[in-house]
């Protein structure tokens, strides 16, 4: 039966809105002559990427025209860099004719653009922040186009509602920040009338999935498949890449995740979680901040999905149905350049003196975060409280100043948290402020870039104590303050050797490249007091050393080094594209482009049944398991089906018909004893019976199987130690299976059996290996079987003249040799 999940991206692609309760046109965008496009249900004929780029025939000819080999109209070599909002700032006019536009200087996304090569054009497509009525949305988008190389996308609000609020800051952000929806109540800070509460919501799914699609077709309208490389971003664009290869298979795709991702245990809660996935693997290369969120994208797609990553020269990739898919490991940096300019501008000089004035005789401890139930604020206030108690002599001369975003979002969680925070600076303020000093500022406002820049310049530390967070630049910007603006001789300028102090939580992306800062758990009190106590109490020439080592590392690695190294690394995972056959299979977000060798020729099925029916002799070898039936770990045997077909092959004089199974004989011949004209080859061929009537012979003479009775107790003992695994007792081999282990614990402990196994039998003649779930030990033999005189004759032909036709399990498998 098809999932509901992959039932709603059919009604999405077949224009089916009221399916999702999307009635009318209301759901379509109404701008440009661009509408919702069909989507084929399924790709039900295998072809090589030139067959598939073609578009269906019941298409107008203006769209297939998108998806054409020909030149765009745009220049070659672009990048279109897709996210959920343009770095673009919209204002209505104050006579209220028309917009005004401007960018956002400090959008993650105009800033990447320092890293692309000068010669490739930057396009964006994303949603504005502002409400365009559907009447000027033509003339907006045109606008943004010819001055901003800008593409809007404009989703209806009820659309938008439910696709941002509904499943993007309801479900994935509190997932992705290790939050879990035990209640129905439980919720994370989202706008109260968002639909749901918490739990998953399959319409604000279908919201998802549609909005996706919403972005789709614009890339499309502007798209040079066979010159452009696009770059998604974020979370709420996750199964983009999807609707892109399924439309271009050739299409060279990258994605980075800016927040982080969870562990599996928490990711495996997400009932899309096989989407989502299968969704990111159709991109070509796929980024994140740090090696722990990397670890635990691969731990879900070894777990969920069966797909092992390989390291290879330092790269990472998974190996993804014949595509490799790339990991980039890389955080984002700052803009030098834009910081460095505000060093100098000159409101910051007046503003440095004055907070010099007022906290003057004060060692200043800062903290700068959002509002948000993830920032640990609240944490941060008792470990400053615990500090001055635990250490008197800070009391009346350390100052915490808390700057606090303004909230982005509402919830109960929220307010909570809200309200802790007022409560604690009211309690630290009352028990330790003295005349003229108040040991907490806390400065609830929206806080300029330049009066920011002051309180990093005077702050001997900055504190973040966040219990998850993607990245968090606010330290890099801050080590950038200390050291101060390039030939920079302000007067009010701090003076000395430059310097600079951190304490950072070890759950946040920019932890680990900040290896002279003080690392802490925030949610241990005492031991972040006692990190901010260290960090303000070090001596000064050991600040300086941490300052320069932080210092060379943020100067080198800003945000115009992490584009540049993604945009590198994203050309050579794709350098391939044009030189491989693939594939396109699949359905709903189970889409995927197989990639196959370049020798491979895909076979003509006439030309195999032409080539079976006028041979007079041939070989037909069957596998069992995974091919005859499905691979399992329970034993099933072959249905009346199957049977039936192979007494049906095995009726036609012309025919051989052998099963070849690592199954033992006695299972084999009791399965398969209603085919009387079936040969067996047992155990990987150990043994073999031509027929049901005559005897089974073994392929070498007497052997000496004492090495069992080694190779056996040490099977038992990582059976004893590894719950889900098991021993196959063979008359010719040993076999531990792990298929029902713990994915990652069964393949270590079959990494250690084989150690093990190959230590203790390296004087015996056998051969251990590993296998898909297994460790197995047999004798080294020569065969001693003899085989008639045609039959020979047909297994040489085997190496020189064979047809090959494989397919999907649960269907046949088949070798012929036509003679």
């Amino acid at each position: 039966m098809m999932s509901r999940s992959y039932t709603n991206l059919l009604d999405l692609a077949e224009g089916n809105f009221a399916a999702l309760g999307l009635a009318g046109g209301g759901a379509r965008r109404r701008q440009g002559s661009f509408g919702l496009k069909r989507m084929s249900r399924v790709m039900t004929v295998p072809g090589t990427l030139s067959e598939l780029d073609g578009e269906d025939e019941s298409e107008p000819a203006a769209t297939n025209s998108v998806a054409s080999d020909a030149p765009s109209s745009l220049a070659a070599d672009r990048m279109i860099v897709v996210s959920n909002q343009l770095p673009v700032v919209a204002r209505r006019r104050p006579d209220g004719r028309g917009w005004s536009f401007s960018w956002d200087e400090d959008s993650l996304l105009l800033q990447l653009r320092d890293g692309i090569p000068d010669e490739m054009e930057v396009l964006f497509v994303g949603s504005l922040r502002a409400d365009v009525p559907v009447a000027e949305q033509d003339e907006v988008s045109q606008a943004l186009l010819d001055r901003f190389r800008c593409v809007p996308v404009f989703l209806p609000d009820h659309l938008n509602d439910r696709f941002y609020h509904g499943f993007c800051k309801r479900q994935l952000w509190p997932l992705f920040h290790y939050m879990l929806p035990f209640s129905s109540s439980a919720s994370a800070t989202t706008a109260s009338s968002s639909p749901g509460n918490g739990r998953f919501d399959r319409s604000a799914w279908e919201a998802y999935v549609l909005a996706n699609k919403f972005f789709f077709e614009k890339v499309v309208e502007v798209i040079n498949p066979e010159d452009d490389y696009v770059w998604v971003h974020d979370y709420h664009l996750m199964v983009l890449p999807t609707f892109l290869r399924r439309r271009f298979n050739r299409l060279r795709i990258g994605f980075f995740l800016h927040s982080p991702f969870p562990s599996s245990e928490i990711y495996r809660t997400l009932p899309v979680r096989e989407e989502i996935l299968k969704a990111l693997l159709n991109c070509d290369l796929i980024g994140f901040h740090t090696f722990d969120y990397a670890r635990h994208f691969l731990s879900c797609c070894s777990r969920m999905l069966g797909i092992e990553y390989q390291s290879k020269r330092g790269y990472i990739g998974l190996d993804y149905f014949g595509r490799t898919v790339g990991i980039k490991i890389m955080p984002v940096g700052i803009h030098m350049g834009q910081l460095q300019s505000g060093l100098r501008l000159p409101d910051r000089e007046w503003r440095l003196s004055e907070l010099q004035q007022q906290f003057e005789g004060k060692t200043v401890l800062l903290g700068v975060d959002d509002m948000d139930i993830f920032k640990g604020i609240n944490l941060k206030l008792l470990a400053f409280e615990n500090m001055l108690r635990t250490h008197p002599k800070w009391q009346g001369r350390a100052v915490l100043v808390q700057i606090a975003n303004p909230a982005r979002g509402k919830g109960k969680d929220l307010e909570t948290i809200q309200a802790e925070i007022e409560e604690s600076c009211r309690r630290i303020n009352g028990d330790f402020g003295q005349s003229g000093y108040s040991p907490v500022v806390f400065i609830d406002r929206d806080v300029s870039s330049v009066e920011k820049i002051a309180y990093y310049t005077i702050a001997e530390c900055v504190v973040v104590t966040a219990v998850r967070d993607g990245m968090n630049l606010t330290p890099y910007e801050y080590i950038v303050c200390r050291q101060g603006a390039p030939g920079s001789e302000s007067t009010s300028e701090v003076s000395g050797p430059k310097k600079s102090m951190l304490v950072v939580s070890e759950f946040i992306g920019c932890s680990p490249s900040l290896s002279g800062a003080i690392r802490v758990n925030p949610w241990n009190i005492e031991a972040t007091a006692e990190g901010m106590n260290e960090a303000i109490s070090m001596p000064e020439q050991e600040k300086q050393l941490r300052h320069e080592k932080h210092y060379r590392y943020v100067s080198s690695h800003d945000v115009a080094y992490w584009s540049r190294s993604f945009t590198q690394d994203l050309e050579r995972a794709c350098k391939d594209h044009f030189r491989r056959t693939c594939w396109g299979i699949g359905l709903g977000f189970g889409f995927r482009v197989v990639a196959l060798d370049p020798h491979f020729t895909k076979l003509n099925i006439d030309s195999i049944v032409n080539a079976y029916e006028i041979s007079e002799s041939r070989a037909i070898l069957l596998d069992y398991d995974g091919t005859l039936v499905p691979q399992t770990s329970i034993n099933k045997p072959p249905s009346p089906e199957v049977v039936s077909t192979i007494n049906t092959l095995c009726s036609d004089r012309r025919n051989i018909v052998f099963l070849v199974s690592g199954r033992d004989k006695d299972t084999l011949g009791e399965w398969f004893a209603s085919c009387p004209k079936l040969g067996i080859a047992a155990e990987h061929g150990y043994f073999l019976r031509w027929s049901r009537d005559e005897e089974w012979q073994t392929c070498t003479q007497a052997l000496d199987f004492g090495w069992m009775e080694m190779a056996k107790p040490v099977m038992n003992l990582y059976t004893e130690a590894t719950d889900g695994s098991s021993i196959e007792t063979k008359e010719s081999a040993l076999v531990w299976h792990h298929q029902d282990a713990d994915p990652g614990f069964g393949s270590s402990q079959a990494k250690e059996l084989l150690d093990h196994l190959e230590s203790v039998l390296a004087n015996e003649p056998v051969t251990v290996k590993s296998g898909q779930f297994i460790v197995e030990v047999k004798p080294q033999v020569r065969s001693s079987i003899s085989f008639p005189k045609p039959f020979f004759k047909d297994l040489c032909l085997l190496t020189c003249k064979t047809i090959i036709c494989a397919f999907q399990k649960h269907i046949w498998y088949f070798i012929f040799v036509c003679l």
